[in-house]
């Protein structure tokens, strides 16, 4: 193991209960916890038939074969860095050690705001769908903020478990929803529309009729879950191996499952059909084609595992945003008690509890300003999922091109630029196509929600990410003055053990161990 000193690092151990349980989750298990956040069938169900109607771009393979693209050059730099820092707080954490403690204290409260505002938004998207397929099977219609409610206190259930306990329920639901994602998709390559396997949504050409970089932001929010890997470094075996794995696996699986779905649904309905049937059946076309293709019962079953699928993402998210706000709790960004685990299992109570508390808020502001008609359960669709997925998703975004960045300053200043040159030049990429997807996806952002063009709604939602991130400086600057050996921690996690000066115990020289061999 090789050691480097540059920065001062204060002790953050806190003991056994301000501590996640080590060695909990393996390959699989990990890997099953990122996957349930990607949620290939919500994306199949939710975002492509949006992306076709919106956009009206028959080559959606091609746009996720892009996306997967940049997610893989993004993953280089970032999976160096995941080796280097095993931190709960992985983007924060990751940021602090490039661009310094300050805006460290600032992307903390980016990603926690935004992982507790994309939980949120798949709580409601889980009414929505409880609601249509209650309706659909029974007749039967209830309001959507009761299943929406009952699935965020579940989830706050399941987060009391062990971590690896979670990821077995997360494993076993994704299992069974990629099994049938395969199957309706090997049924389109089988039994296409048009009666022979069209490659026209795989032609470049599709794409030159415009509204690509809409597309990319529309679909960009279903690589943001595999970035979570690092997040539970501190409670995997042997993290410097594992994570940089799980990630590499994670964005591979994902590209595949996204570029083979959305060719399958251009086969199912037809390249010609396609995005006049996504604008007629909306969310319900996968649904459809699954039942024309494969039978009424399948297209059932294939609509409850769509509803679990969204709870295993909510789990994936809530879990990941209960495990930011015990970092920053850990470290001083949040209150002290947020930096506690639950003796019995391990688990970020206070930041579980603080995840659910914020769900159940946003969930009852939408329910409670709701004018449509009683049983109509396309609200949490059009405005709590849209508009909390869009405020998550762009906050992802920007961290993931604030890493690349750090990740290029990171190297740099440990004279490591020459052996990284692979790693900083796919950083660098990456990070120049991440800003300009962020920078797009704000410019479009109105269409995007399909809101008025010219209203507030375009210009508040980023407004609130800024907002949150000045925020975060500011506290970082504060602490920098007030609190510095507070500040000097931010990312450092349980890395750093140093006593002060004078305590009668002597003084221990601060040691980055970054390196594992």
């Amino acid at each position: 193991m090789s050691s480097r000193t540059s920065e001062t690092e204060t002790s953050t151990d806190q003991g056994q209960d301000g501590a996640l349980r080590a060695d909990r989750l393996g390959t699989a298990g990990l890997l099953f916890s990122v996957l349930a956040a990607s949620a290939p069938l919500t994306v199949m169900a939710a975002v492509m038939p949006t992306a076709f109607a919106t956009v009206g771009l028959v080559g959606q393979p091609l746009i996720f074969l892009v996306l997967g693209v940049v997610s893989a050059l993004f993953t280089v730099g970032y999976a160096e860095l995941s080796r280097r820092a095993h931190h709960a707080g992985a983007f924060y954490a990751h940021i602090a050690r490039g661009l310094g403690p300050t805006v460290g204290a600032g992307a903390s409260h980016v990603a926690l705001a935004s992982y507790c505002a994309l939980q949120a938004g798949l709580g409601g998207l889980i009414g929505f769908g409880v609601c249509e397929l209650i309706d659909h099977r029974f007749d039967v219609t209830i309001d959507w903020w009761v299943p929406a409610l009952l699935a965020v206190a579940l989830v706050g259930g399941l987060a009391r478990l062990r971590v690896d306990l979670g990821a077995k329920v997360l494993g076993v639901l994704l299992l069974v929803e990629v099994a049938l994602v395969v199957v309706f998709d090997a049924a389109a390559l089988v039994q296409p529309a048009a009666d022979r396997l069209s490659p026209h949504a795989l032609n470049p050409h599709t794409l030159a009729r415009g509204g690509v970089g809409t597309a990319l932001c529309l679909c960009a929010a279903a690589f943001t879950g595999f970035a979570q890997a690092p997040v539970y470094a501190e409670e995997t075996r042997r993290p410097g191996v594992v994570v940089r794995r799980v990630l590499f696996l994670a964005v591979g699986s994902v590209t595949a499952l996204l570029v083979l779905g959305s060719w399958a649904l251009t086969l199912a309905a037809g390249p010609r059909d396609i995005v006049d049937s996504a604008q007629k059946q909306g969310s319900g076309l996968l649904f459809a084609l699954a039942g024309n293709t494969l039978g009424a019962t399948f297209a059932d079953v294939l609509h409850v595992l769509y509803v679990t699928g969204v709870l295993a993402a909510l789990l994936a998210f809530h879990n990941v945003a209960a495990r930011y706000a015990f970092a920053m709790g850990r470290e001083g960004l949040l209150p002290a008690g947020f930096g506690r685990t639950r003796p019995a299992g391990g688990a970020p109570m206070a930041g579980s509890l603080l995840g659910t508390a914020i769900s159940v808020v946003l969930v009852a502001a939408f329910a409670l300003t709701d004018s449509r008609p009683p049983g109509d359960p396309t609200a949490p669709v059009t405005q709590m999922c849209a508009w909390t997925g869009a405020f998550g998703g762009l906050g992802v975004v920007v961290l993931m091109a604030a890493s690349c960045l750090s990740a290029i300053v990171y190297f740099v200043r440990r004279g490591e630029a020459a052996p990284q040159r692979w790693r900083l030049l796919a950083a660098g990429l990456a990070g120049l196509a991440l800003l300009g997807i962020a920078a797009y996806g704000v410019k479009r952002l109105p269409v995007l929600l399909g809101a008025d063009p010219h209203g507030a709604l375009g210009r508040v939602l980023p407004g609130l990410l800024v907002l949150v991130l000045v925020g975060g400086l500011v506290q970082g600057l504060v602490l920098r003055v007030r609190r510095p050996e507070v500040h000097a921690g931010i990312g450092r996690g349980n890395e750093a053990r140093r006593t002060t000066p004078g305590s009668g115990t002597g003084q221990e020289r601060a040691t980055e161990h970054l390196t594992e061999r």
